[in-house]
């Protein structure tokens, strides 16, 4: 069972998607990426709508690591209706049958695996995508869900507050460190190609950034580091200035994005996935310090300079709200609350 901390998002979960679980009765799934932060939300909400409607799915999750997920959420690992194989996004054996939908969310946003081997960040992505869709292909896969990013656009304009997806810029194919909106883009091209060649709907995610349950506190989100750092007492510490603006959606939010995309979007058609309500770094931080019932000092390591432009990433949904009645569900304060507890919940502490 998921802990009493998550059972109040999965049932909201189900209530947003309940006329969508039908198309998955009886049908088998494949997901890569399936033991990250993306892959536990599905999985999460599949299983609790599997269970709760009787759908009997079958699911089969991709991972390097089979050990370390089930030390991270047993309850998903042993049960009965998931199965697992282990193996590289790039180069995994293909389980044996037909599956009506392929999930891919492997890759991941790795800063420091783009910092310092780009090249590797970028070959993953695309060879790893070729090798799902291959399988795609093979196992007569009716829909394909790819959750892309979006760093396809590159720099967004500081001028344009919310990007939306006819925007036509692109990451700067000279700068190694655009390896990785780069590898989304030629990800979503070979998506399309073989959409169209093989005949299977291709649905695209450009997803942005999330708080919740699951999401690494020890990486490059700057959420996830303030969680980390309130929950150890504080310091706070913003890396920067604190003048760029993000926006944050919550991982529930994101379950019925990705699943009503998968089952209703439109095939090679991409859809914004992420919150509206833009905030400073600078904010974000204070908006997590308030999350603590003690006191929690903030450090701002460097000073904004004078004139620049604070940089954006922040989508539009108009998209996804207008044609599949998508919106965020759960306020970011509440989001971080929600977040604090699972983790307390979830290590023991009290």
């Amino acid at each position: 069972m998921a802990s009493n901390s998550l059972a109040q998002d999965l049932d909201d979960i189900l209530v947003r998607t309940y006329d969508l679980w039908d198309e998955l009765r009886s049908q088998r799934i494949f997901i890569t990426g399936g033991t990250g932060f993306f892959g536990c939300w599905l999985l999460e909400s599949l299983i609790w709508a599997n269970d709760k409607l009787g759908l009997n799915a079958e699911v089969v999750v991709l991972t390097r690591n089979y050990d370390a997920f089930r030390n991270k959420a047993p309850h998903l690992a042993n049960h009965p209706s998931i199965q697992f194989i282990i193996g590289d996004v790039t180069s995994f054996n293909f389980p044996e049958g037909n599956f009506s939908y392929v999930i891919h969310a492997a890759t991941e946003a790795s800063a420091k695996l783009n910092e310092e081997n780009p090249l590797l960040m970028f070959d993953t992505i695309v060879q790893g995508t070729r090798h799902t869709l291959e399988f795609a292909k093979l196992c007569q896969a009716k829909k394909f869900l790819l959750t892309s990013s979006g760093a396809v656009y590159g720099k967004q304009p500081s001028a344009l507050t919310h990007i939306p997806e006819d925007y036509i810029g692109a990451p700067d194919p000279t700068h190694a460190p655009s390896a990785y909106g780069e590898g989304k883009r030629a990800a979503e091209m070979l998506c399309t190609l073989y959409g169209k060649q093989y005949g299977f709907e291709v649905k695209i995610a450009r997803c942005f950034a999330f708080v919740g349950p699951y999401l690494p506190l020890d990486t490059h989100f700057a959420i996830g580091n303030f969680i980390r750092d309130g929950l150890q007492g504080g310091p706070i510490l913003v890396n920067g200035d604190g003048t760029p603006y993000r926006s944050y959606l919550y991982a529930a939010d994101l379950a019925v994005w990705l699943w009503t995309i998968l089952l209703k979007g439109r095939s090679c058609y991409p859809y914004n996935v992420g919150s509206e309500e833009d905030m400073t770094i600078a904010n974000l931080a204070y908006i997590v310090a308030k999350a603590f019932s003690e006191a929690i000092e903030i450090k701002i390591s460097q000073s904004p300079i004078p004139g620049s432009n604070p940089s954006r990433y922040v989508p539009s949904t108009k998209r996804a709200l207008t044609e599949l009645n998508l919106q965020s569900r759960v306020n970011l304060a509440d989001a971080i609350k929600r977040t604090i507890i699972w983790k307390y919940s979830s290590s023991g502490s009290k």
